[in-house]
């Protein structure tokens, strides 16, 4: 067993983890739902009791108990969310250290990081800018603000009860995902992957701290599929040295790192022994094994026109295979994804090459 063999295995364990995440997903849609049949139901029985003339403090104080009851419906998700958080950490904890056991054999065993450490540090440690008990604050205040600006417009508007709370939840017709509200369920959602994600990260973290006596360089592990993002296409492979993440061979910085590098983030990564340089052997993809050492770009070179297009967008695809343009030159030396004007303006002749017209 070797590298290829923890790389293959770490690929297929993403996959595991999108499946967890998805169950984690539904159990707070569902706490989201319940709230929402309650909240209409208070909203209904309070805008029928309103006056015509509905000033700022009288809404306010109507709408209290909707107050509460939101509030009710976020702790119950932030618990959901917690739980699932935590039993991740436990499960990242253990299959992190058998992976590495099984795939490495070296002659030192890897130490383990506790689930409790792995959960405390992720917890402690700020994802797309806030703590994962601030998400659940900022989630609620937003969703209240919206009920409470959608009422008040629409008494300016002269709606009636039904229309305003209508606007609020949706329609059944189309499964409530027409209301103003479904803005939330999404934001939930996003908040939750990526918490999750995040609580992966940091346990491999902590692991590869732990074990710093035997693993070397990181490499980063994007999904080879259409849904990755271009920060993560264009780091497909790179590698960075552990620790300091310093990039090794490019200049892409490695910024929050895979799993956290934007919402949703799919990436993961795995440690090189030290000294090891490269990777042997083959890795996973949408399209069966390719070569371990295969990035992105290599993978996309075979992918369809359509495929291309759909993934890059038409003239990006175009110049990708036309033009001689590689997915790394579509951003800058930062990772930032450049614009058409300023491809242009750096490859103009890739422009003429793929038929590109200016300013397309």
């Amino acid at each position: 067993m070797a590298a290829q063999d923890l790389l293959d295995a770490v690929v297929r364990h993403q996959i595991e983890l999108q499946r967890y995440s998805n169950g984690v997903v539904r159990r707070i849609i569902a706490v989201l739902n319940r709230a929402d049949a309650d909240i209409s139901a208070a909203l209904l029985a309070l805008l029928e009791r309103a006056p015509e003339a509905l000033t700022v403090e009288y809404l306010d104080q109507m709408l209290s108990s909707v107050r509460l009851l939101n509030a009710d419906a976020y702790a119950r998700l932030q618990l959901e969310l917690d739980a699932g958080v935590r039993d991740l950490a436990g499960f990242e904890s253990r299959w992190t250290q058998a992976t590495y056991t099984n795939t490495l054999l070296v002659n030192t065993a890897f130490a383990a990081v506790t689930p409790e450490t792995a959960y405390t540090a992720a917890l402690s440690r700020p994802f797309q800018g806030r703590l994962l008990r601030e998400w659940g604050q900022s989630l609620e205040a937003g969703r209240m603000q919206r009920i409470r600006d959608a009422v008040r417009m629409g008494y300016l508007e002269g709606k009636t009860t039904a229309q305003i709370v209508r606007e609020i939840r949706g329609t059944r017709a189309k499964g409530f995902q027409d209301g103003i509200i479904e803005i939330d369920r999404r934001h939930a959602e996003a908040v939750a992957r990526t918490a999750l994600s995040h609580m992966a990260a940091t346990t491999r973290d902590r692991f590869f701290e732990a074990n710093d006596d035997i693993l070397g360089d990181e490499v980063w592990v994007s999904t080879l599929d259409g849904r990755t993002s271009q920060e993560c296409r264009i780091r497909d492979g790179k590698r960075y040295t552990r620790g300091s993440h310093r990039p090794v061979g490019h200049s892409l910085p490695w910024g929050s790192g895979p799993g956290r590098l934007h919402w949703q983030c799919r990436s993961t990564a795995i440690a090189l022994l030290k000294g090891q340089q490269e990777l042997f052997g083959t890795r996973a993809s949408k399209d069966g094994q390719v070569d371990a050492n295969e990035g992105y770009g290599a993978w996309l070179k075979r992918q369809p026109a359509s495929v291309q297009d759909d993934i890059l967008g038409p003239s990006r695809g175009a110049l990708f295979r036309r033009g001689g343009l590689n997915i790394e030159q579509f951003s800058n030396d930062k990772g930032r994804t450049l614009t058409l004007a300023e491809l242009e303006e750096r490859h103009a002749a890739a422009f003429k090459l793929a038929g590109v017209e200016s300013g397309a």
